[in-house]
């Protein structure tokens, strides 16, 4: 990086950090500082939101997942729209009604304390996790960008965005993810245009979408019902609406978002935003991804996006076996863009022309992806420390080695404004719900606002110093962003199933709902470590057996008082 990189980088991350504690200084009471004094206006809501789930994860593995696997990941997303509409028509009346700060105080007026207490409990757990991940996803980036100890980056991002989520609250966080939304959204564009302008001069965008698809990478949709393929269809358009449903519907990370709404409408219409909008943005994201694969078919990669493990290789008794592998991946480079430019000046193909083409370039894929592997074989005996799984650095090794002085800036600047803003959301969610559902639920005698608006900032600097923690000890796992939905999948679905059952089954009293509310999640607990099901599919699985066991028992069950919600 240069000097003009990092004044972009710091410039831009310091005024998002000092504007948020300038305009939001002050807070005087719980409203103002959890629901931001239901001033947001409907763009401020559907911004903050799309902010909230897209972290720097969402803009540094998605392009990775693309690369690797093609858009098909996309599917993920089709679920979430018919949440929107859901959410909008069912859930955000009850919560406004209600007058609620956190989406579990709902649960107390319908069924008991231990059930609100368990919920909120679940919420913290899984929501905890997240946020560490949220942190090491961009520490991953400067760690190698910049060589230093991860821990310590994770440190410094994690304290850096605990500063203005401390000060100002939901205000601060809704505020600043305008912002970082503007940031986000121009880098990317930037990237897009970029890439293509690298592209040899006879490839076209239209060539390049072509010789993607030959390559696979612009399957889209899958219908088949493959329980063994993660995204399908299927699997986005039912587990992903039961995902999706839980996480905006019932996680406080969320529900925190659009409380903070002016009135009812501007909740819904923020929601609406955020559904119509979501689905584009995360296929242009991994159009990004398959753009980067075009380019790289016409350019050296290395066996390895991650830059520790090239180095660990480089530096063993295996050195001269990985070069060997290296001069064999570019050999095949070449043939895939002698191919790839034959293509494109041939003009129009006839079929047997263009699948000759497309075989060709399948058996050299596959020979790419047999020679990649044996890399990762190498690297592991090298060094069995250092991270194989290479798909979140592709897009951070395209940014460095190829963007131009300044970009290289802005771009993770991008990176590194999704990580405050969604870290800042759940950081926000999590002391949020500390405070009202056990702090506040639980302690006896009369505290005043400002006893719960300090409580509030001491909460979330604990969260932030122990989602630091867990982003120490995590993990690239398969795929970052994998990671964080596979962790929202264990225990989404039980929730939603909790609050299916306040909303619409009213003859399901609190106990058969606790008890049924923890077997259910021991079992997708154990479902999830057994590989039983592909991961949305817990969604479906946990919601529908909370709702199934709860039925169940309470028919076996003493008949207790109906508790009286608040009108």
């Amino acid at each position: 990086m240069q000097l003009l990189d990092w004044i972009v980088l710091a410039g831009t991350l310091a005024f998002i950090v000092s504007y948020g504690v300038w305009k939001t200084r002050g807070s005087r009471n719980v409203q103002d500082y959890i629901r931001g004094g239901n001033e947001a206006r409907w763009w401020t809501v559907g911004l903050s939101v799309m902010a909230t789930q897209a972290s720097a994860i969402t803009f540094l593995s998605t392009p990775g997942q693309a690369f690797h696997d093609g858009m098909g990941f996309v599917q993920f997303y089709f679920g979430l729209p018919i949440a929107m509409i859901i959410i909008c028509m069912v859930f955000i009346p009850i919560y406004y009604r209600l007058e609620v700060y956190t989406a579990y105080e709902y649960l107390e007026s319908r069924f008991d304390l231990k059930t609100r207490t368990l919920t909120a409990f679940l919420f913290l757990i899984q929501r905890g996790l997240a946020a560490g991940i949220t942190i090491f996803a961009p520490a991953i980036i400067l760690s190698a960008v910049l060589g230093w100890n991860l821990t310590t980056l994770n440190i410094i991002i994690g304290v850096l965005v605990t500063i203005y989520t401390v000060s100002g609250g939901t205000k601060a966080v809704n505020i600043t993810q305008k912002q970082q939304m503007a940031v986000i959204f121009f880098g990317m564009v930037v990237a897009l245009l970029l890439i293509i302008q690298y592209l040899p001069e006879e490839i076209s965008f239209t060539k390049a979408l072509e010789i993607a698809g030959a390559s696979g990478k612009l399957d889209i949709i899958d219908f088949s019902f493959d329980l063994d393929n993660r995204y399908t269809f299927w699997s986005g358009l039912i587990g992903g609406t039961f995902l999706a449903l839980s996480y905006f519907g019932t996680d406080q990370s969320q529900v925190q978002r659009y409380l903070s709404g002016k009135s009812v409408k501007q909740s819904q219409l923020g929601l609406i935003f955020n559904g119509l909008l979501k689905v584009p943005m995360q296929f242009f994201i991994l159009l990004v991804g398959v753009m980067v694969f075009v380019f790289y078919q016409f350019n050296y990669s290395p066996l390895n996006f991650n830059p520790a493990a090239t180095t660990a290789v480089e530096n063993s008794e295996m050195a001269s076996e990985y070069k060997a592998l290296q001069q064999e991946l570019e050999d095949i480079q070449d043939q895939k863009q002698e191919k790839s430019l034959a293509y494109a000046n041939a003009g129009k193909f006839a079929d047997n022309d263009r699948d000759s083409f497309k075989n060709d370039l399948i058996k050299l894929n596959e020979a790419e992806l047999a020679t990649r592997a044996q890399a990762s074989e190498i690297i592991s005996q090298a060094d069995a420390t250092v991270e194989t799984n290479d798909k979140d650095y592709v897009f951070i090794h395209f940014i460095l080695n190829n963007l131009p002085r300044g970009l290289i800036g802005l771009l993770l600047a991008v990176i590194l404004s999704a990580a405050m803003s969604s870290t800042a959301s759940e950081l926000n969610a999590l002391a949020s719900t500390t405070v009202i559902d056990l702090y506040k639920r639980n302690i006896t005698g009369e505290r005043s606002e400002k006893h719960f608006v300090k409580a509030s900032k001491w909460f979330t600097l604990l969260w932030g110093l122990i989602a630091i923690a867990v982003a120490s000890i995590a993990d690239l796992f398969d795929n970052l962003i994998q990671l964080v939905n596979i962790i929202g999948s264990i225990f989404y679905g039980n929730v939603l199933g909790i609050f299916l059952l306040a909303f619409f089954i009213k003859f399901v009293k609190s106990t058969a709902v606790f008890i049924a509310a923890i077997i259910t999640q021991s079992i997708i607990i154990s479902v999830y470590f057994m590989d039983l099901l592909p991961y949305l599919w817990l969604n479906l699985l946990g919601c529908a057996l909370v709702i199934g066991l709860a039925m169940l028992f309470q028919m076996f069950m003493t008949s207790e008082p109906d508790r009286i919600e608040a009108e």
